[in-house]
């Protein structure tokens, strides 16, 4: 298996996967000018058995909820891509088909179907979350757990090095039967949030426990990291199998959160994974996520007109959303956020040319019976014009008014039609601010 690993084709690979989406970043992009060089001295150094982790980078997440993110070296990534790589399906084989999370071909959206499925089914349902789940793992439990499929020397070290590594996480101060005041002391716990390798440590981690739940307590269940839900038709069996789940967490030094862990009606609306899940099949996003996502638009809009931003990253940003979104029932409430914008649903689907029909009919309407033959030959600019362009605002710092002529005597309009920025109208040559914080 090190062998595997620590190969320069399988490195130059693991690179790569590494690499994607992110080689713009000063760190990433360092690196790939060199690549061949430094993937050398990577495989040097893991051969030799020489090769310690870096420091990590620890950035302060509080939207939505306060985290610590762990940014790794991109040199250490790449090791972690190559690892996982070999690594991950000896354990696959053994994981639950309910265990949706960091698996390829599972993923959040198989999980929330997963759990409509045993809702249609069922009259209550236990939801259960772990106590501060990833900085609560302890270290001498899990090099347990991966002994036990892995027989690989020099791998195993590779693991440790990287268990061993993990910087310092919030503290988890709870004590288990059986401890006393200095278990902390002699004990190391956490690992870090962010890293490919504690993604695969926290399935390994939980999985004796889902084979727990499926063949001893053969309970209806489905797991997402540390957020799983179990299926019944009293209260009783779900109030028996919480105390059953409690004593088995509690021999692998982890809790049941005292306040997510409760039982309710599966007839009830349930927040599951970033939705809000309704009987017959009704999808809504939580009130607080569209106000977020108003907020960081308001954001976008701002950095636009201050040109700070450019198109493509303001388009990345924003599908990133809006792939979220249309897995729920959102159409009209993508709708009305981005009214005869970019990405308003109405547009989207639309090809270029039927794109920019729809936008021109909106102020300019043609006679009826006219034919095709009878309307006036559109110029070479405006066939070679993208239908996003319509939308587009003037440059930065621009005059509304001078961009508004400019447009109407490119199309050769006698007026100009309404200029749309991200679903915010604007008359010829005036913004309308009413409009604006309406829209």
């Amino acid at each position: 298996m090190f062998e595997q690993i620590a190969s320069f084709p399988h490195l130059l690979q693991a690179m790569q996967r590494a690499a994607c989406g992110k080689r713009s970043k000063p760190g990433v992009s360092a690196f790939l000018n060199r690549q061949e060089k430094s993937l050398i001295q990577l495989r040097d150094q893991l051969q030799s058995g020489t090769w310690q982790g870096g420091g990590y980078t620890v950035i302060e997440v509080r939207d939505p909820k306060p985290r610590r993110i762990s940014a790794a070296p991109f040199a250490d990534r790449v090791i972690h891509h190559a690892l996982c790589d070999v690594v991950a399906p000896l354990f696959e084989r053994g994981f639950i088909n309910d265990s949706y999370a960091n698996r390829v071909g599972f993923g959040q959206h198989r999980a929330v179907a997963r759990y409509e499925h045993y809702r249609d089914r069922y009259r209550y349902v236990l939801r259960c979350d772990i106590y501060r789940y990833f900085p609560a793992i302890d270290h001498a439990i899990l090099k347990c757990d991966y002994r036990r499929r892995i027989t690989c020397p020099r791998t195993l070290d590779l693991l440790d090095i990287i268990v061993d590594g993990s910087n310092p996480q919030e503290p988890v101060n709870i004590l288990f039967p059986g401890d006393d005041l200095l278990t902390f002391a002699g004990r190391k716990l956490g690992l870090p949030l962010g890293n490919l390798t504690s993604q695969l440590f926290g399935n390994i981690y939980l999985n004796g426990f889902d084979h727990y739940v499926k063949e001893v307590l053969r309970a209806p269940y489905l797991r997402y990291v540390d957020d799983f839900a179990l299926f019944a038709n009293d209260i009783a069996t779900l109030e028996r199998w919480q105390a059953q789940m409690a004593t088995y967490l509690a021999g692998r030094r982890l809790l049941l959160h005292p306040r997510k862990t409760f039982i309710s009606a599966t007839a009830e609306p349930a927040q599951f994974l970033g939705y809000v899940l309704h009987r017959g099949g009704m999808r809504t996003l939580p009130p607080e996520n569209v106000q977020r996502f108003r907020g960081r638009l308001q954001a976008l809009r701002t950095r636009w007109k201050n040109g700070d931003q450019n198109e493509t990253a303001i388009r990345q940003r924003i599908q990133s959303w809006i792939a979220h979104a249309s897995h729920a029932d959102t159409r009209r409430l993508r709708q009305t956020i981005f009214r005869g914008g970019w990405f308003d649903p109405a547009i989207e689907g639309l090809p270029i040319r039927a794109a920019w029909r729809f936008v021109e009919q909106r102020t300019t309407e043609r006679p009826r019976g006219e034919s095709q033959q009878q309307r006036p030959c559109e110029t070479e600019q405006q066939q070679r014009l993208p239908s996003c362009q319509i939308a587009l605002p003037p440059e930065p710092g621009g005059s509304w008014t001078v961009w508004a002529r400019e447009r109407a005597f490119r199309m050769g309009k006698a007026k100009a039609a309404p200029a749309v920025r991200f679903g915010r109208e604007a008359t010829d040559g005036a913004l309308n601010e009413h409009n604006i914080e309406e829209n």
